[in-house]
Order: structure tokens, then sequence, then C-alpha cells
């Protein structure tokens, strides 16, 4: 089984960067999802997807993983793409999309 070492993107219900700083290893899924014929509910039987280790460095995580003979495979984070800060900057004549209502 394979660990995902990597640092968790924001999620899109939240405006600042809180729980992106830790690096996090967790495993790739063994064996696939299967419903429940009752419920409905969706379940597994690879108790390894249970396991979410939060690490406050990448190396700390990669020893980690390293020290206990996981096979592990690590995802660096995309770089941050500043946005326009300026609410003016949305009114310039020179901007490079059209301005549409």
């Amino acid at each position: 089984m394979v660990a995902r070492i990597y640092r968790p993107a924001k999620t899109a219900m939240q405006s600042g960067r809180a729980n992106t700083k830790e690096w996090v290893l967790d495993f790739e899924p063994g064996a696939p999802r299967t419903p429940d014929p009752l419920m409905g509910w969706t379940s597994s039987t690879d108790m390894l997807a249970q396991v979410h280790l939060s690490f406050d460095t990448k190396e700390q995580a990669i020893a980690y993983a390293e020290r206990e003979g996981i096979p592990y495979r690590v995802f660096e984070p995309n770089p941050r793409r500043p946005k326009i800060k300026s609410y003016s900057d949305n009114f310039r004549t020179d901007r490079k999309q059209p301005w549409s209502h």
C-alpha cells in the first residue's frame, strides 16, 4: 500500500489558509468502496483508509515513512498566484480582460 505525503489545499469554504501549513500522510485506497444494499452508504474493507497522520514538515513525514518501511509518494503543493488586491484596478482602462456586467 502506497502512502501519499502532501500539504492539503485550502477548502472553498474558507478565505484564509487555515489547516494548510502541516503535511499529511495518508494511504491510497487499496480496495474499492461498495454501497450497502439496505442503506445505500458506501463502505470499504480497507482499514488503512482511516489513517491520517499530520506532521509539521515534509522531512518529518518522509522520515516516518522510511522508518516504518512504508512506500510513499510526495506531492508538492502548487504555488500561490497573487490576486488583484486593489478595488480601483477593476475599473482601469488598460485591463487585460474587458469589464462586463
